[in-house]
């Protein structure tokens, strides 16, 4: 089940020394697709592009994602109408299903998503043009993290735009295999996107930026150049971030690195000198630990998702951090789970708190 068994294993079916079975599937969908081997091979493999090509081909085998398959491909396809049919559901039927076990996290549903919320905020003396990628997390289960973006990005002079016509990135489509659906996708999003004058198209989500910027190169040939992880974009003018006395919540913070971040976008020293100049203390943990979020890993394989869960939160406690900071939505709600008694926020929501605000923002 490591990264060269994998590619052993995909040798040996692309080759027809393998047939492909059920425990073949296992071992090819129990991948996190993190991203760590890829940085340390060698001869530089792209051993996750490696593993979203094995899981296309043996998609028509995979019969226990089949399911699953289908309620995704319904989601990316009709994402209002599963939104408007879960937020009914959230009161009874949703809590059910956690309850017995067949959904891993308790989820809650905003009364809008973003989208329908804000389209466009103008400022006064603009500065720059930006455009929010929203990603599905963020627009359907943790809208207020896109209005803190909003915010922070008003203050520093710049317009944001909220494209109402996105889709998904495509991510989790191709974490099932389904390839040609992410593609899809993926020239929608390009077409948007590409044709938009603007600085930067900013992300809250490491794994939509991930996919938009490099991911629809493999896919399509094509990419959203602009795209660019939040903390990148604030980071380049940290000059600008005219901060308060400091963020006042607790001041002993722990940060998450997203794995997509780390090993994928090579992300980790700008949110932490973000977070330092929200004037909180960083503590160090003696190993970076993945959340075992993973997108739908956390529910194909939850076993595996809480041993990982359960080692990081093992590791995190021994910090004596009071706040857990991190750069993923998915990151939030796999870490909101574990027993460590902290808050855990976006870093987006340090600066939001942290940043003294000007007046003057119009909603249109």
């Amino acid at each position: 089940m490591g990264a060269r068994g994998r590619l052993a294993l995909l040798r040996a079916l692309a080759a027809g020394d393998l047939s492909p079975s059920p425990l073949l599937c296992d071992r090819i969908f129990s991948c996190t697709l993190c991203g760590a081997c890829t940085g340390l091979c060698p001869p530089g493999v792209d051993i996750e592009e490696v593993m979203y090509h094995g899981r296309a081909v043996l998609r028509q085998d995979d019969h226990e994602r089949k399911f699953l398959r289908r309620v995704v491909r319904l989601a990316v396809n009709r994402p209002n109408l599963i939104y408007s049919l879960a937020s009914v559901a959230r009161y009874i039927f949703l809590p059910y299903l956690f309850k017995k076990g067949l959904i891993p996290f308790r989820i809650e549903f905003p009364d809008h998503p973003l989208r329908d919320i804000v389209k466009v905020m103008s400022v006064p003396r603009k500065k720059g043009r930006v455009a929010l990628f929203t990603g599905c997390m963020v627009n359907y289960l943790y809208p207020p993290l896109g209005e803190s973006l909003i915010g922070v990005l008003n203050v520093l002079g710049y317009e944001v735009i909220i494209p109402p016509t996105e889709v998904c990135c495509g991510a989790p489509l191709r974490s099932l295999g389904l390839e040609a659906e992410a593609q899809h996708l993926a020239r929608r999003n390009t077409r948007l996107f590409n044709k938009l004058n603007v600085d930067a198209v900013v992300s809250l989500c490491p794994t939509c930026t991930l996919t938009i910027r490099h991911g629809y190169r493999v896919l399509i040939g094509d990419a959203i150049e602009k795209a660019q992880d939040i903390s990148t974009f604030l980071y380049e003018k940290i000059e600008d971030v005219r901060l308060s006395v400091g963020y006042s919540s607790p001041k002993k913070a722990l940060y998450h690195d997203p794995c997509h971040l780390k090993y994928a976008l090579s992300v980790e020293k700008e949110p932490r000198e973000l977070i330092r100049a929200a004037g909180i203390d960083l503590v160090k943990s003696r190993e970076h630990r993945c959340c075992g979020f993973a997108g739908v890993f956390a529910i194909t394989h939850r076993e595996h998702s809480q041993r990982i869960l359960d080692a990081c939160v093992e590791t995190y406690a021994e910090t004596g951090a009071d706040l857990i900071v991190t750069s993923c939505p998915g990151c939030i709600t796999q870490l909101s789970r574990s027993q460590l008694e902290r808050p855990v926020v976006h870093l987006i929501e340090v600066l939001e708190e942290a940043l003294v605000r000007q007046p003057a923002t119009t909603r249109a």
